[in-house]
């Protein structure tokens, strides 16, 4: 079929096509194997912001896609430019056609090649006069014959569908085409500054309106302003580490971004966990300075990128690691902190040297922080919180209504290591009952455009067949759903759709701005995961006044923390919600809970600390797993307390049946080194803790280092420290270099003579042998088992570290 798209300025409305939903709609409908092919004689950044998601999540899906632009007129942006490289770096090919001043190149060409076999073919071909920019995709005179094709290739249209793939084909191979590298951005951004063309409004006919230019370079908000002040003096102050949080919303990149502006820095490195996330980051350092090099890691490739991206499940290996010098990069920013525990992470953030390594994270309990807050050497930089961004009018208030989860009895659903068991979750959720509660609670309060979390893909797309058939406008949208999430993100802003039933695909690192509604159908065991979920509606919009919390509470802990969490967090009280209270939230801001639920609170609430079983059992129901030490003394526990009735820290851990068989073989094994070795060692200065801590960013477990080595390590460590640095380090001994010979005779006498007997004759005090010149632990253990140690000695570690800090604070 054959038709003509007439975007923008027409007299009669009808003929008002726009290209901007047919190409979003042709490229959302390719599948694995399917075809793209952009050939346009310019991109502007305003227009690739509109298409890039889309042509991300096709080539996600296995979709073959090419993108020809030119360097014609110099009218091609290069921060479009800069950000086509992420397609690049990801598969893509983008080509750029060489005009060399004179050769004009004035296509305008979108080809979908979905399905073509020996007999069939299924494809949209547009050909017309929109190039890639906001204005001529959505608002301009522009015209564009759409051909599409589904049947028979005899058919004349599929022949001239495939005479246009021919040409472009061919297109392809013409000599003055060259791929895409940064460095050809490099030298053509220099003709893109001093072109007088490049500021044309008009350009050989193809309109580039006022707003198509390329906007001044960002600039912070108040927030960040004052966090980059904060960072600015932290470093001033000696910090090599810092963390700050930062509510969803308030622009944590764009800070990271702004801050490695401000430290000048020649080379960074960005880690995060999700290629979206990092994508994102890659866009928002593009926008910030479009003449770095940025460049996503993949194991070969890019390592010479000034600013390079990397996921933490490739870098974090140690044969990549070893690929950079420690101190390769000058800037590391670590996005989604609070996943910095796991051990991948701790391999890189021990391994690297930069001057400064930021954290970031949207965590705001100190309880959450503590475990993140030892990788950042205890250095909490910044704070700011959902109350404040929301007293400041950075987000939008919340109303949250508790609604009685009536039909499931969650005392008959297995409960294991901190979460319900998922499969008889998802086979009582699959309840027509709960369903039609849950669709009748959301007519009641919902208002226009609703994300939903759900479960499972069996419960989201159960949900959305119960509201369908209700009339209700629902799709779920998960990894193996039909429709594309940025379609449906885009149908449900329009109006198209009123609600997304998902999983886990919105929780973190997707902004959601329309979302003036939420209906939580799950439990949520993880107090970040709830907060993740609510920060996605809690963004700004021009159409929202405030966000909607529906939330099925049943009679189960996992359940009935949100409410409490959501008062301690963004209240200013003690954090108790009963019948009884009235929290003080911000203008705007209500907790709700139904009749129901009073008693029920009240009844599952914990009442007083007993002993200390009960504090580890309620810190391990908040949390949603369990408790490292470090968390626990930040809750409050008595570890005095604790190891009278106890034993040590692992023990008690042991006892509620919380630690892993390799675990309870190291405690097995090594207990008396775990608790006098590291917890209960005496600590008249921190040098005995710093020395372990260098050991263990040294793998010397399994690789014992020499002296020198260790005792280099161990300074950087201290330094990473400055506030113990200037407390326990004379100062005669601050002015020594880490590898100069005085200080490795220094560190030798403490701690490294204390740790390896010095004139002690009973072996059973030390740990440690110093064996051809080689800090050598006396203790071996089965390969298997020496990471399980290096974690454990690490969970002491950052406790000691954190306990000797307050005592040197409070003295």
């Amino acid at each position: 079929m054959l038709t003509l798209l007439t975007g923008g300025g027409s007299q009669d409305p009808s003929f008002n096509q726009p290209l901007l939903p047919q190409l979003l709609d042709a490229i959302n409908k390719t599948v694995q194997d399917s075809q793209i092919t952009i050939a346009v004689s310019f991109i502007r950044h305003s227009g690739w912001r509109l298409l890039h998601h889309a042509l991300f999540e096709a080539l996600g899906r296995g979709v073959t896609l090419h993108i020809i632009t030119s360097d014609y007129l110099d009218v091609t942006e290069p921060v479009a430019l800069r950000e086509m490289m992420l397609l690049a770096e990801r598969g893509a090919k983008v080509r750029i056609y060489e005009s060399a001043g004179n050769a004009g190149f004035h296509l305008k060409s979108y080809l979908f090649i979905q399905q073509h076999t020996q007999h069939r073919l299924i494809g949209v071909g547009l050909v017309g006069s929109s190039n890639i920019s906001r204005a001529a995709l959505t608002s301009s005179l522009e015209w564009n014959w759409q051909l599409s094709v589904e049947g028979d290739l005899n058919h004349p249209a599929a022949s001239n569908l495939l005479a246009l793939q021919a040409q472009l084909d061919q297109l392809k191979h013409d000599p003055r085409m060259i791929d895409l590298s940064h460095h050809w951005i490099d030298d053509y951004l220099i003709r893109y500054q001093q072109s007088s063309l490049a500021s044309l409004r008009v350009v050989s006919g193809d309109s580039v309106s006022d707003d198509e230019t390329l906007r001044e370079t960002p600039i912070p908000n108040t927030v960040q302003e004052e966090a980059l002040i904060a960072l600015h003096q932290s470093r001033q102050q000696g910090f090599k580490r810092g963390l700050v949080v930062m509510a969803t919303g308030l622009g944590k990149t764009w800070l990271a971004a702004f801050d490695a502006r401000q430290l000048q820095a020649k080379r960074l490195l960005f880690v995060a966990h999700r290629d979206e996330i990092i994508r994102q980051a890659q866009s928002t350092f593009i926008r910030m300075n479009p003449t770095a090099h940025t460049g996503l890691y993949n194991g070969q490739q890019q390592q010479q990128a000034d600013w390079l991206f990397a996921s933490v499940q490739t870098l974090g290996h140690e044969h990549h690691l070893q690929q950079f010098a420690q101190d390769h990069f000058d800037y590391i920013i670590v996005d989604e902190f609070h996943h910095a525990t796991a051990p991948t992470y701790r391999r890189l953030l021990d391994y690297f040297r930069p001057q400064f390594l930021l954290g970031l994270t949207a965590t705001p309990d100190r309880t959450d922080q503590a475990d993140i807050l030892a990788l950042c050497d205890d250095n909490l930089v910044f704070e700011r919180g959902l109350r404040d961004a929301i007293i400041d009018r950075h987000l939008v208030p919340f109303i949250y209504q508790g609604v009685y989860d009536e039909f499931i009895n969650y005392d008959e659903i297995p409960w294991r290591n901190g979460r319900f068991d998922p499969d008889a979750l998802d086979a009582a959720f699959a309840s027509q009952q709960r369903a039609n509660h849950a669709l009748k609670k959301w007519r009641e309060l919902a208002q226009t455009r609703t994300l939903a979390f759900c479960i499972s893909t069996r419960h989201a797309d159960f949900m959305a067949k119960v509201f369908n058939k209700a009339g209700i406008k629902a799709v779920a949208v998960h990894s193996q759903s039909a429709i594309p999430r940025n379609q449906a993100l885009t149908d449900l802003a329009q109006g198209k759709l009123e609600v997304i039933f998902s999983v886990d695909l919105f929780n973190e690192g997707t902004d959601l701005p329309a979302i003036d509604t939420l209906l939580m159908l799950r439990p949520t065991e993880s107090r970040i995961v709830f907060l993740q979920q609510l920060g996605r509606g809690l963004r700004l919009h021009p159409d929202k006044t405030h966000l909607m919390v529906i939330d099925l509470v049943g009679n189960h802990k996992a359940c009935l923390f949100k409410p409490e969490l959501l008062q301690s967090i963004v209240g200013n009280d003690d954090g108790s919600t009963t019948s009884q209270t009235t929290p003080t939230l911000p203008e705007g801001c209500f907790i709700n809970l139904e009749p129901e639920l009073i008693p029920l609170m009240d009844k599952l609430r914990y009442g007083g600390r007993v002993n200390v079983v009960d504090d580890y059992r309620r810190l391990k129901d908040e949390l949603g797993y369990r408790p490292t030490a470090v968390q626990a003394f930040q809750a409050g526990f008595n570890f005095a307390k604790l190891r009278q009735q106890h034993g040590s820290w692992f023990e008690l851990v042991y006892g509620e049946g919380d630690l892993t068989d390799h675990e309870s073989s190291v405690l097995d094994k090594l207990r008396d080194f775990l608790l006098t070795g590291i917890e209960t060692t005496t600590l008249n200065k921190s040098f005995k803790i710093i020395l372990l801590q260098a050991l263990l960013e040294l793998d010397g477990l399994r690789h014992p280092p020499s002296l020198s080595t260790l005792a280099e390590q161990s300074r950087y460590v201290l330094e990473r420290h400055p506030d113990l640095l200037k407390i326990d380090l004379p100062a005669a001994q601050q002015a020594m270099g880490a590898d100069t010979k005085d200080w490795l005779n220094y560190w030798i006498k403490n701690p490294i003579k204390y740790s390896t007997g010095g004139n002690n004759t009973s072996q059973a005090e030390y740990w440690f042998d110093v064996i051809d010149d080689h800090f050598t632990p006396r203790f071996s253990l089965p390969e298997t088992e020496l990471e399980t140690l290096h974690q454990m000695m690490q969970e002491l570690v950052d406790l000691r570290l954190a306990e000797y800090r307050r005592r040197k604070a409070s003295a």
